[in-house]
């Protein structure tokens, strides 16, 4: 069956990610227009979601390395039993790493997003434009961070229900071939 020490342990470890990923949108950086009489600039305030979301993307990365080792990432070790669990398994995995794919693409460019800072100035009476990250980049990255933690979740338990029960092969092995 399933380690309920690690189910809880990367459920804690997911939210983490979650939580860091939506206080990383709450917290995105801002720009105003800075005049200074002759020329005008981009002043930003804190960068603190750039910390943030580099902290959900490796909390929500250390979640998948524990779920994939412990699984042995489905393709190695022993052969499953032929079931229903196995078939969930299966399709839970692509799942997982799917949502995996998009919430770590979300966060790592928001990141990125989120610490440029344009250093432009104008000199003339147009105020310059001054780059911020768009409003739900990482919002994204949170809901797929949650999206990911439920199907992971739900693939080790699959996982492991297939993977627990023997292979009995002593029966009937086949079609028999009559005179």
């Amino acid at each position: 069956m399933a380690s309920t020490l690690l189910l809880a342990l990367v459920f804690v470890i997911d939210l983490i990610a979650f939580a860091l990923a939506v206080a990383a949108e709450q917290r995105r950086s801002t720009a105003t227009v800075g005049n200074n009489g002759k020329e005008s600039y981009c002043v930003y305030d804190e960068d603190i979601a750039t910390g943030l979301g580099v902290g959900s993307f490796l909390f929500l990365l250390l979640s998948q390395i524990l779920i994939m080792v412990t699984s042995r990432c489905l393709c190695c070790g022993k052969a499953m039993r032929p079931s229903g669990s196995r078939a969930w398994a299966v399709v839970l995995f692509i799942t997982c790493w799917l949502f995996f794919f998009i919430a770590e693409v979300c966060l790592l460019a928001g990141s990125v997003r989120n610490a440029y800072h344009t250093k432009y100035k104008n000199l003339l009476n147009d105020p310059p434009s001054c780059a911020t990250l768009r409003k739900g980049v990482f919002g994204a990255g949170a809901a797929f961070a949650f999206l990911t933690a439920v199907a992971s979740e739900l693939y080790y338990v699959s996982y492991s229900k297939a993977n627990d029960a023997t292979v009995n092969y002593g029966k009937d092995t086949g079609v028999r071939m009559g005179n």
